[in-house]
């Protein structure tokens, strides 16, 4: 039978041989000729940047192969159990299983597999809201402590703007205008700049 391997990471940290290695020796084991594989470099978060799982949609329409072997699931989408069913419904309409090394089950025959993937997806969307949860408490932690977030103030935030030779300060923390070496707010400026005529 032909396969196609989809194997997506989605930080730095983790390695896509890791899953590559995993699945090939498991399709080879069963006497599955590996077509192609897919491999995402991007988070499933980004919608419409999965350039890779489009490409296994279009093969899969072509009919280049009948299976689709993914490591887990949640390596297709974290979008919920409708994301998962909707790709997985996709494939099979043009004949393309997807069965998951980690989830054995998603080898159920009818029905069953359909409920199975359902509760499954459910799963990995409340895993997702979870690191989210995690990492927004974590941000407020560290803004509270007074850990300064993003990227450190650059160049580009003291640089100043000349508008019909008024000098404008464009950081945040120096919201003020130079004019004739006096300085104002940049509020005051605008309410007298607009009261002249």
């Amino acid at each position: 039978m032909k396969v196609a391997l989809y194997v997506r990471i989605s930080s730095d940290e983790q390695d896509m041989a890791n899953q590559t290695m995993v699945l090939r020796e498991w399709a080879e084991a069963r006497g599955f000729k590996i077509i192609e594989v897919y491999q995402e470099e991007e988070s499933a978060w980004r919608a419409g940047r999965q350039r890779e799982l489009a490409r296994l949609a279009r093969d899969a329409r072509l009919r280049h192969f009948q299976l689709v072997l993914a490591w887990a699931l949640d390596r297709l989408s974290r979008g919920g159990p409708l994301a998962i069913l909707t790709i997985i419904s996709r494939l099979g309409q043009f004949g393309v299983k997807v069965i998951s090394h980690q989830e054995p089950w998603t080898e159920a025959p009818g029905d069953l597999q359909e409920l199975l993937l359902a509760i499954a997806g459910w799963v990995a969307k409340m895993e997702s809201k979870r690191i989210s949860e995690r990492t927004k408490a974590g941000l407020e932690r560290a803004r509270a402590q007074g850990k300064q977030l993003g990227r450190p103030p650059g160049r580009r935030d003291k640089r100043r703007h000349w508008i019909r030779g008024i000098e404008l300060s464009t950081r945040k923390s120096e919201n003020f205008v130079i004019v004739q070496g006096d300085t104002l707010s940049l509020k005051d400026w605008r309410i007298k700049h607009e009261a002249t005529p």
